[in-house]
């Protein structure tokens, strides 16, 4: 299934990021992002947190994509590599490499809009199925994961 311009689900970080999705089918992912002043660290770069952020989502996207039962994913490890500063439009795009019958393993990598390699990215992914989150009690806090 290819995407145009959105998420298959609603995941309010990446909206206020400003993150799109352009792609995602079994070849892999693709996710874009203008980089904006917010995005950028004290040296007027992309930060490293947004880097990791689009690495990741480029390969939780493109492990669920790999799945024929349809599941979500849960990150359990992941390594990055910086390579060059991340400046104007990024593109990360994530394709699995391994699939077992409850993990996937996959890679990402994020060029700028001159096609330099900002950043690469590897890492093991859960599959989950999808549930509603746990609720505490009225008045407890939520102690539920990243959902």
């Amino acid at each position: 299934m290819t995407q145009s311009n959105a998420f298959p689900l609603k995941i309010p970080f990446l909206a206020s990021l400003g993150v799109q999705c352009t792609r995602m089918d079994k070849e892999g992912s693709e996710i874009q992002l203008a980089l904006e002043q917010r995005h950028q660290n004290s040296w007027d770069m992309a930060h490293g947190g947004v880097l990791m952020t689009l690495l990741d989502v480029a390969m939780a996207i493109a492990g669920r994509a790999a799945d024929p039962d349809g599941r979500g994913v849960v990150t359990i490890e992941m390594k990055t590599s910086f390579m060059a500063p991340g400046r104007g439009n990024l593109i990360a795009r994530g394709q699995c490499v391994h699939r077992t019958t409850t993990m996937v393993f996959c890679e990402a990598e994020i060029v700028d809009g001159e096609g330099r390699i900002v950043s690469r990215g590897s890492g093991t992914f859960k599959y989950v199925k999808r549930m509603p989150p746990q609720r505490a009690s009225a008045g407890a806090a939520d102690t539920g994961a990243d959902g």
